[in-house]
């Protein structure tokens, strides 16, 4: 493995510096998520000084462009449908010497989106990142939810297929960290209908319009969300914010082990440890709550 140190004091840590006698840098520049007051005054010189920005939605950036007087000498596309093709042209730009500023259409690139993707070429070829902050619609939501923020797992979209969504929910039951997801105003409803069936009836935020006039927190169980969209059709992308499994939770989880188990099953697996066929009947009953004699016949049932 080799080891690749990017010092914070470089030749090229600002964009204004130029880049002659060497690559330039990637910066990467979050954008307001509503408000066009979320810019940062940092952004906006990056904007005006890199040689290059590289959007994910043309059209969006240059509204943005045109608000804070910004006149890009260039101005590319690179979104997921031309990520392999646009990825590599940039690259080589910025070893030329160009410095390159990535943004998408709203908050920070990178997630959820395919900069990830720039970034991680950018580190192979050796070339300087330089993270811009500002607005993330994620950690807004969260910070403003209530619900704890001393852990937080984010997740992003959800995928398309049932099954899928079924997988990755699965993985998320026993995470006791606060969950963070994006949803469109379309597959809102649905998606909470997914987290119901997978996690159970947990409280919720649901944020959308974040930083913008009409930004609206609903906050409740999941099934409470679910019957208030029924009577206030979903508008904007939302966050959801999901609290996570609860220690109570987690501890009867861990000592709920066997419910999955037949009572056969459960019977062998402490034979298996060591205990005589008598001891191991006595431990199953007692974990289920049940007489001994219970324990008994349902083996003979099952045999």
């Amino acid at each position: 493995m080799t080891i690749q140190c990017q010092s914070s004091f470089q030749k090229n840590s600002e964009a204004g510096t130029g880049a002659t006698g060497g690559s330039g840098s990637l910066y990467l520049v979050a954008t307001p998520i509503g408000n066009l007051e979320d810019m940062t005054y940092r952004a906006v010189r990056t904007l005006q000084e890199c040689d290059i920005i590289a959007a994910e939605d043309t059209r969006q950036t240059r509204k943005l462009l045109s608000h804070f007087e910004i006149t890009p000498s260039m101005l590319f596309s690179y979104h997921e449908h031309n990520k392999g093709a646009s990825g590599p042209e940039l690259i080589r730009y910025i070893i030329e010497g160009k410095n390159l500023a990535l943004v998408s259409d709203a908050g920070l690139p990178a997630i959820s989106d395919p900069g990830a993707d720039l970034v991680a070429l950018a580190v192979s070829h050796g070339i300087p990142v330089i993270p811009i902050p500002g607005a993330n619609a994620a950690l807004s939501a969260l910070i403003a939810s209530g619900l704890p923020t001393a852990s937080f797992t984010f997740i992003g979209f959800l995928p398309r297929e049932r099954k899928d969504i079924r997988t990755v929910l699965s993985g998320l039951r026993t995470v006791q960290s606060t969950l963070l997801f994006y949803e469109s105003p379309h597959r809102v409803a649905k998606t909470l209908a997914h987290l119901q069936e997978a996690l159970g009836n947990r409280r919720v935020v649901l944020a959308r319009e974040l930083t913008k006039r009409y930004e609206e927190f609903l906050r409740g169980t999941i099934e409470e969300c679910i019957s208030w969209l029924t009577e206030h059709p979903p508008l904007g992308e939302y966050v959801i914010v999901v609290e996570g499994e609860s220690k109570e939770e987690a501890e009867l989880a861990e000592s709920s082990w066997w419910r999955e188990l037949s009572v056969e099953h459960h019977v062998v697996h402490y034979e298996a440890s060591g205990l005589t066929r008598k001891d191991a009947m006595k431990k199953a009953a007692s974990d289920r709550g049940l007489a001994k004699r219970d324990i008994y016949n349902a083996l003979l049932e099952q045999e």
